[in-house]
């Protein structure tokens, strides 16, 4: 029947009220644009039973890796904006990639609507045992008293991790040379090796070595200390002024995704979100609940390209 036919036919218009608005009446795909078993990913196949428990169909992960992000931010670009293809984002492809590439044709902040924000994964400052600093500031006094050939490494160019690097640079004075690794995995691996002085990682990451003796976590990265590990100072009240990186992940459709939709999803990451068996989880993986509707979740966005733009500039980080 033609589209005209449908929408006037009397089967359809005596639905009950809503009905033509129901979603999702199928498989919803989420596009993590990274590799499994990073934090994206885990943290979207947490989310995935407990959406589907609420909503009623499956919720599917579909890892789509590489460029720093931009291949499964394509696809999701790319897809219909009908709510059944979700982008799994974090800051690192969201806001650090498009600024620092330049390249990626198109404006993530107009292409993207936010549907909500869900955890943060907070970033440390760790160094190696043999190093004789306990606290930010004898780090600073220690990098300035070798007058450079320091080193921070990170999980790669334009990372999360990175950027904390960058801005403690910045905000510090020191002369520190920046070493790129594929991954926190190699990072960690010759932190503990002593091959590099300090690393910037996930908090997650580096909690076991830490316990074990095999690295020394000095101070977190964000605003205020987390609830995982409270003993641990910020890179703030240690001293350093205007310092805080989020390592946020969180939920976007293409813009044109219906408004009833995106309601729909906000809710019920709140919901999960809420939950105390999911609570329990992101307190064990070290991350943290930072849920927002989809409203403020589009404006925190900007707001992030608002802050990091002047910081990636004075930088000068860029991807050869």
């Amino acid at each position: 029947m033609r589209r005209r036919t449908l929408l006037t036919s009397p089967a359809l218009l005596a639905l009950p009220a809503g009905a033509q608005d129901a979603w999702p009446t199928r498989p919803v795909n989420m596009i993590v644009p990274w590799a499994p078993g990073g934090s994206n990913d885990v943290v979207a196949r947490l989310f995935s039973p407990q959406l589907e428990a609420r909503l009623g169909q499956p919720f599917l992960v579909e890892n789509r890796p590489g460029g720093g992000g931009s291949i499964g931010m394509g696809a999701a670009m790319r897809a219909r904006p009908d709510g059944q293809t979700l982008l799994v984002s974090s800051a690192s492809n969201h806001v650090f990639h498009p600024l620092i590439s330049g390249e990626m044709g198109y404006d993530v902040r107009e292409v993207f609507a936010g549907m909500a924000m869900w955890v943060d994964v907070p970033n440390v400052i760790a160094v190696h045992p043999s190093l004789p600093v306990h606290t930010v500031q004898e780090l600073i006094a220690y990098f300035r008293d070798r007058r450079g050939g320091m080193s921070f490494g990170s999980s790669g160019v334009g990372s999360s991790n990175h950027l904390a690097g960058e801005l403690f640079r910045l905000r510090t004075g020191l002369d520190m040379t920046h070493v790129p690794y594929r991954g926190g995995g190699p990072v960690l691996s010759d932190l503990i090796a002593g091959t590099i002085h300090v690393g910037f990682m996930n908090l997650p990451t580096v909690i076991p070595p830490a316990e074990a003796g095999r690295i020394r976590i000095i101070a977190v990265c964000t605003a205020e200390r987390v609830g995982l590990r409270p003993d641990i100072p910020t890179v703030t009240e240690s001293g350093v002024p205007d310092y805080a990186v989020r390592s946020w992940q969180g939920l976007f459709v293409p813009r044109g995704t219906p408004a009833h939709v995106i309601q729909r999803m906000s809710q019920a990451s709140r919901d999960v979100l809420e939950s105390p068996q999911m609570r329990t989880r992101l307190t064990d993986l070290g991350s943290e609940s930072i849920w927002m509707d989809a409203a403020t979740t589009d404006r925190f966005v900007r707001e992030e390209f608002a802050r990091w733009a002047p910081i990636i500039r004075a930088a000068g980080v860029k991807i050869d």
